[in-house]
């Protein structure tokens, strides 16, 4: 790519206070929750986005020189009181009268656009070489976005109108971004749940979508025995050879056997404690709620978990992560009750999307890690089904050395692979366009 990204200007920033070290004692524990809060998440968050060469904080004049693009983060107001969505803004300082759609990249299950640090500066070169944008935003009641009260009015025995007043929670907010930010089209990145609801934003608004890349994605397999176990969110170690760069590899029924196989073994050994784990993750009792009722015991907690889980970060990323994690979850409980009304006992979707994405005629691209937990068997369906409506424009790749979070576990395979699939979106389009002239 001929745009390059210049060295960092952080310097000329106003210093932010280092991150506290990941507690490993009760009095420092309690000193982390005492410090959380808005200003505190504020910082945490703005610590990793400090590593963009290109990002440049709020209230700052300073830039990059000669920067292809230009990074800032906002808080989109959307109609309704106090609602709003979180965003970063990755934007070509020499816009393409002929770029692809922005892309706008999506978070999982109570995450936020923090963990894509590791990823912008490959869709930040992408944007700058093809004068396009990207943009990065966190779910109404997650992340840094307004948490605002959930409620479900349907009645427990009507499933179809749990979904889908669970999947219009985030899904109407979305939409209402798009629009405020005057998008046409764009290309959704979502990650696990965000990427299940970029697949049910795409079926309610075709129009507005050109292609879904889907990270690990939630709610696809229809089978209630599938080998999904969401308990090893919370129990996965990270795969510390992830700093090995191997390339995505293309699925086959074969590699989806052995994944399959690795998840079948760790399920027969899963623990009394793990399957309690999932049984309450399913029943709506949320791991935030869970960590938030232990107060000032949570950031130790969130410590254990961000310490096995970002093992192949550096010392200093993973402070950083653990405090923009422990920030994000004492925030108040919102958007993350969803997952009872989405999910069924044993995580699969009560709605799920292999039965559901036929009507799609958009390229889907499915990408799940060689460790995941998620069961890529639906993925593999999925294709089918996709195949039999006539869309051929679809398909699934695994990353090596990478589990759940497979942009942070092997960031340099998938910031390539999301790199070629973004730029052949590209040239559809432009191949669209010519054909129509």
């Amino acid at each position: 790519m001929s745009a390059s990204i210049p060295a960092s200007s952080s310097s000329t920033f106003l210093p932010l206070p280092p991150a506290r070290d990941i507690p490993v004692t009760f009095a420092a524990s309690l000193k982390s929750w005492w410090a959380a809060g808005d200003k505190q998440g504020t910082a945490s968050e703005e610590r990793l986005l400090r590593r963009l060469p290109f990002f440049v904080p709020e209230k700052m004049d300073s830039s990059p020189d000669d920067s292809p693009v230009i990074a800032h983060k906002e808080r989109v107001q959307l109609a309704a009181p106090k609602h709003f969505l979180n965003t970063l803004s990755i934007k070509s300082t020499s816009p393409s009268p002929t770029a692809p759609p922005p892309a706008v990249v999506l978070h999982g299950y109570g995450a936020g656009l923090g963990f894509f640090f590791r990823n912008f500066p490959a869709l930040a070169q992408w944007a700058g070489h093809r004068g396009t944008d990207v943009f990065a935003v966190d779910w109404l009641g997650m992340g840094r976005s307004a948490r605002v009260p959930f409620t479900i009015k349907a009645k427990r025995d009507d499933i179809s109108g749990r979904v889908n007043e669970a999947e219009s929670f985030f899904i109407d907010s979305l939409e209402e971004w798009r629009a405020k930010m005057g998008l046409e089209k764009m290309t959704l990145i979502g990650h696990s749940l965000g990427a299940y609801f970029s697949v049910a934003y795409a079926l309610r608004h075709p129009a507005r979508v050109h292609k879904l890349i889907l990270l690990s994605p939630a709610g696809v397999p229809r089978d209630p025995n599938n080998l999904t176990m969401p308990s090893r969110e919370l129990t996965d170690e990270g795969d510390s050879a992830s700093i090995i760069s191997s390339s995505a590899i293309a699925s086959s029924a074969a590699e989806v056997k052995r994944i399959r196989e690795e998840q079948k073994a760790m399920k027969e050994k899963e623990s009394r404690s793990r399957k309690l784990l999932t049984y309450l993750w399913e029943e709506g009792w949320s791991p935030f709620q869970v960590v938030r009722s232990t107060l000032f015991w949570g950031p130790m907690l969130v410590g254990k978990y961000s310490s096995r889980r970002f093992s192949g970060l550096t010392e200093d990323e993973t402070r950083d992560m653990h405090d923009y994690i422990l920030n994000i979850t004492l925030s108040k409980g919102s958007g993350e009750y969803c997952i009872s009304h989405i999910l069924a006992p044993y995580a699969h979707a009560r709605m799920p999307l292999v039965d559901r994405v036929a009507p799609l005629k958009i390229p889907i691209t499915f990408i799940y890690g060689e460790h995941d937990w998620m069961d890529p068997q639906g993925g593999l369906q999925s294709l089918e089904n996709l195949r039999n409506a006539g869309n051929y424009k679809s398909k699934m790749y695994n990353i090596p050395y990478a589990g759940h979070h497979v942009y942070l576990d092997n960031p340099t395979a998938v910031n390539e692979l999301l790199v070629a699939e973004l730029d052949e979106a590209g040239e559809q389009l432009h191949l669209f366009a010519s054909s129509r002239s």
